[in-house]
Protein backbone atom coordinates (compact mmCIF):
# COMPACT_ATOMS: atom_id res chain seq x y z
CA UNK A 1 0.00 0.00 0.00
CA UNK A 2 1.25 3.26 -1.29
CA UNK A 3 -0.53 5.35 1.55
CA UNK A 4 0.31 3.32 4.73
CA UNK A 5 2.71 4.83 7.15
CA UNK A 6 5.19 2.13 7.99
CA UNK A 7 7.23 2.08 11.45
CA UNK A 8 10.39 3.83 9.45
CA UNK A 9 8.01 6.69 8.68
CA UNK A 10 6.46 6.97 12.31
CA UNK A 11 10.46 6.80 13.90
CA UNK A 12 11.11 9.58 10.76
CA UNK A 13 8.19 11.34 12.12
CA UNK A 14 8.93 11.24 16.38
CA UNK A 15 12.25 12.20 14.98
CA UNK A 16 11.19 15.04 12.91
CA UNK A 17 9.05 16.15 16.30
CA UNK A 18 11.24 16.39 18.63
CA UNK A 19 13.65 18.52 16.29
CA UNK A 20 12.49 19.47 12.74
CA UNK A 21 16.28 20.50 12.09
CA UNK A 22 18.28 17.23 12.43
CA UNK A 23 20.93 16.44 9.51
CA UNK A 24 19.28 13.59 7.48
CA UNK A 25 22.71 11.75 8.18
CA UNK A 26 21.35 11.71 11.65
CA UNK A 27 17.98 10.75 10.62
CA UNK A 28 19.08 7.85 8.72
CA UNK A 29 21.17 6.02 11.01
CA UNK A 30 18.17 6.30 13.25
CA UNK A 31 16.11 4.31 10.94
CA UNK A 32 18.97 2.08 9.48
CA UNK A 33 19.26 3.75 5.85
CA UNK A 34 20.77 5.73 3.45
CA UNK A 35 20.06 10.08 3.62
CA UNK A 36 18.60 9.42 -0.01
CA UNK A 37 15.98 6.93 1.49
CA UNK A 38 15.32 9.02 4.16
CA UNK A 39 14.93 12.49 2.29
CA UNK A 40 12.55 10.56 -0.46
CA UNK A 41 10.10 8.76 2.58
CA UNK A 42 10.18 13.04 4.42
CA UNK A 43 9.21 14.14 0.70
CA UNK A 44 6.53 11.47 0.16
CA UNK A 45 5.24 12.75 4.07
CA UNK A 46 4.95 16.36 2.69
CA UNK A 47 2.68 15.82 -0.47
CA UNK A 48 0.62 13.47 1.12
CA UNK A 49 -0.02 16.40 3.61
CA UNK A 50 1.30 14.24 6.58
CA UNK A 51 3.99 16.41 7.41
CA UNK A 52 2.42 19.98 6.72
CA UNK A 53 5.24 22.12 7.87
CA UNK A 54 8.24 23.12 9.72
CA UNK A 55 7.83 25.78 12.33
CA UNK A 56 10.38 27.69 15.22
CA UNK A 57 8.93 27.68 19.04
CA UNK A 58 9.62 30.81 20.10
CA UNK A 59 8.75 31.89 23.66
CA UNK A 60 5.99 34.75 23.60
CA UNK A 61 7.65 36.24 26.58
CA UNK A 62 10.86 36.71 24.66
CA UNK A 63 8.68 39.21 22.14
CA UNK A 64 7.27 40.86 25.48
CA UNK A 65 3.69 38.79 25.30
CA UNK A 66 3.39 38.57 28.78
CA UNK A 67 -0.69 37.46 29.06
CA UNK A 68 -1.32 34.01 27.51
CA UNK A 69 -5.36 32.91 27.31
CA UNK A 70 -8.04 31.44 26.00
CA UNK A 71 -11.27 33.28 25.43
CA UNK A 72 -14.43 31.30 24.37
CA UNK A 73 -17.41 32.96 22.08
CA UNK A 74 -20.55 32.21 21.79
CA UNK A 75 -22.46 33.45 18.49
CA UNK A 76 -25.07 33.28 16.34
CA UNK A 77 -24.61 31.29 12.95
CA UNK A 78 -25.58 34.83 11.42
CA UNK A 79 -22.29 36.17 12.92
CA UNK A 80 -20.03 33.06 12.33
CA UNK A 81 -18.98 34.29 8.58
CA UNK A 82 -18.35 37.86 9.99
CA UNK A 83 -16.07 36.27 12.58
CA UNK A 84 -13.94 34.11 10.92
CA UNK A 85 -13.39 37.24 8.59
CA UNK A 86 -12.29 39.10 11.43
CA UNK A 87 -10.58 37.05 13.25
CA UNK A 88 -8.59 35.78 10.26
CA UNK A 89 -6.49 39.32 10.54
CA UNK A 90 -6.16 39.36 14.54
CA UNK A 91 -2.28 38.06 14.84
CA UNK A 92 -2.39 37.88 18.81
CA UNK A 93 -4.64 34.70 18.06
CA UNK A 94 -2.60 31.86 17.68
CA UNK A 95 -5.41 29.42 17.36
CA UNK A 96 -9.09 28.96 16.89
CA UNK A 97 -11.31 26.55 17.04
CA UNK A 98 -14.86 25.72 16.20
CA UNK A 99 -16.41 23.51 18.63
CA UNK A 100 -19.21 21.76 20.92
CA UNK A 101 -20.39 22.61 24.14
CA UNK A 102 -21.79 25.74 25.66
CA UNK A 103 -19.52 28.31 23.33
CA UNK A 104 -19.14 28.34 19.47
CA UNK A 105 -15.29 28.68 19.76
CA UNK A 106 -12.44 28.55 21.42
CA UNK A 107 -9.07 31.09 20.53
CA UNK A 108 -5.65 30.94 22.26
CA UNK A 109 -4.34 34.41 22.30
CA UNK A 110 -1.44 36.62 23.28
CA UNK A 111 -1.15 39.74 24.16
CA UNK A 112 1.58 42.07 25.97
CA UNK A 113 -1.14 43.39 28.10
CA UNK A 114 -3.97 43.26 29.95
CA UNK A 115 -5.47 46.43 28.73
CA UNK A 116 -4.61 45.04 25.00
CA UNK A 117 -6.52 41.74 25.84
CA UNK A 118 -9.65 43.67 27.68
CA UNK A 119 -9.89 45.68 24.18
CA UNK A 120 -9.75 42.66 21.97
CA UNK A 121 -12.40 40.96 24.36
CA UNK A 122 -14.79 44.47 23.89
CA UNK A 123 -14.59 44.03 20.14
CA UNK A 124 -15.08 40.69 20.20
CA UNK A 125 -18.85 41.28 21.63
CA UNK A 126 -20.18 42.66 18.57
CA UNK A 127 -19.97 39.00 17.42
CA UNK A 128 -21.19 37.15 20.53
CA UNK A 129 -20.53 36.58 24.33
CA UNK A 130 -16.99 36.01 25.26
CA UNK A 131 -15.59 33.87 28.14
CA UNK A 132 -11.82 34.35 28.99
CA UNK A 133 -9.74 32.43 31.05
CA UNK A 134 -6.15 33.94 31.67
CA UNK A 135 -3.27 31.40 31.71
CA UNK A 136 -0.84 31.31 35.09
CA UNK A 137 1.19 28.70 33.80
CA UNK A 138 1.87 26.04 31.64
CA UNK A 139 2.60 22.33 32.70
CA UNK A 140 2.54 20.43 29.39
CA UNK A 141 3.28 23.21 26.25
CA UNK A 142 2.03 21.43 23.03
CA UNK A 143 3.07 17.96 22.46
CA UNK A 144 4.40 16.06 19.53
CA UNK A 145 1.69 13.90 18.11
CA UNK A 146 2.46 10.16 19.13
CA UNK A 147 4.14 8.22 16.21
CA UNK A 148 4.81 4.91 17.76
CA UNK A 149 2.81 2.59 19.59
CA UNK A 150 3.27 2.24 23.43
CA UNK A 151 1.80 0.67 25.86
CA UNK A 152 0.65 3.15 29.20
CA UNK A 153 2.39 2.05 32.37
Amino acid sequence: MINKIDKIDRKILALLQENARTPLKHLASKVFLSSPAVSSRIERLEKRGVITGYHASIDPAALDYHIKAFVNLTLTPKEKENFLEFINHCPNVTECHCITGHCSMIMKVLFPTTEELNKFIDHLQQYGVAETQIIFSTPIESRSIQTIQTELL
